[in-house]
């Protein structure tokens, strides 16, 4: 597929405030600019969006990953997507690398919501027609919405990095038993055996790993630990506890979305075994908050495929989550 498959007469491209960055490396990619967005407050907090380019029947991509500050970046994609659909754009599509509501993907409580599925009904409502978003917290998250929508991975991001290093001696091991068939999935595109811990979580930051199921980790010397996300890093600060106790000298944690609230890259690059922790650019990280035992890699390229491929009517299940 070449970038001049792509009209850029039919396409408009934009990002909300979350992160520019990476929308202008997928629009780079695709060869189409990233058109202005302007965004401001009125005097009484409420938002005020323009979008700078004509949208009138052509395809919209607007780029929104759901991190902090949360709340106001999803109102700015439902704002940005209400008003190309008012503008009478003929597809509307919602690119969100980072759907941070997934975590809210059960009822294990009273009187709770589930807000993936609420904020998925928000998005069809507002107008789009499409949704691309990478790694959801769990596979539910993907049948809660009502229009298109596909999951992308990261995993071939992380396979082309690690191609480059030493893996002999190491197991793949997952937090817990609900990451634990990704880590599966992980672990067969390495060949390499796979573990997973058995977590109780105890607050928002607190967790207890009383084991692990699985392969045995005695023996291993290397451990990737790998997860979907990571916020206050409290389950990866206590699996490498565990880890260390079985004799594991050399941890690399990876994640997608590095959220890294609470100061929780600072927690677990104070952790000694911990020699290197490598996400993807889903979550902006500003410089000054980039640490040296930090790698992000850009999923840019696995978007503007995945683009590409439905501009041009092409299956995309090698980009698929739960593809092999």
């Amino acid at each position: 597929m070449t970038e001049s498959s792509i009209s850029a007469g039919e396409v408009r491209f934009f990002s909300g405030s979350s992160n520019p960055q990476l929308a202008g490396k997928i629009a780079s990619q695709l060869g189409v600019p990233l058109d202005k967005t302007h965004i401001t407050r009125f005097s009484n907090d409420n938002m005020y969006i323009q979008l700078d380019s004509s949208v009138r029947y052509r395809r919209v991509y607007i780029v929104q990953s759901l991190s902090q500050p949360v709340n106001d970046n999803l109102m700015e994609l439902l704002m940005m997507i209400d008003i190309a659909r008012g503008a009478a754009a003929s597809e509307v599509h919602a690119i969100i690398p980072y759907y941070s509501f997934g975590r809210s993907d059960k009822k294990d409580a009273p009187r709770i919501s589930i807000t993936a599925r609420l904020v998925a009904d928000l998005l069809k409502t507002a107008g789009a027609t499409h949704v691309m978003s990478m790694m959801f917290h769990s596979p539910q998250v993907h049948g809660f919405f009502g229009i298109p929508t596909d999951p992308l991975s990261s995993r071939m991001v992380f396979k082309e990095y690690l191609s480059h290093i030493d893996l002999s001696g190491a197991i793949i091991v997952a937090p817990d038993m609900g990451q634990a068939k990704s880590a599966a999935r992980f672990a067969k595109t390495l060949g390499l055996p796979v573990a997973a811990g058995n977590k109780e979580r105890i607050s928002d930051s607190e967790v207890v790993i009383s084991g692990l199921i699985g392969n045995q980790v005695r023996g291993h010397k290397r451990a990737l630990v790998y997860d979907d996300e990571i916020a206050t890093g409290g389950s990866i600060s206590e699996l490498s506890r565990v880890l260390t106790n079985e004799g594991v000298e050399d941890i690399r944690v990876i994640c997608t979305h590095g959220v890294f609230s609470r100061g929780g890259l600072e927690r677990l690059a104070a952790v000694p075994e911990i020699t290197e922790i490598i996400t993807t650019d889903t979550v902006y990280i500003s410089p000054e908050k980039i640490h040296k035992k930090l790698t992000i890699l850009s999923v840019a390229s696995v978007f503007a495929d995945a683009i590409r491929h439905n501009i041009n009517r092409e299956s995309l299940s090698d980009l698929f989550v739960f593809g092999e």
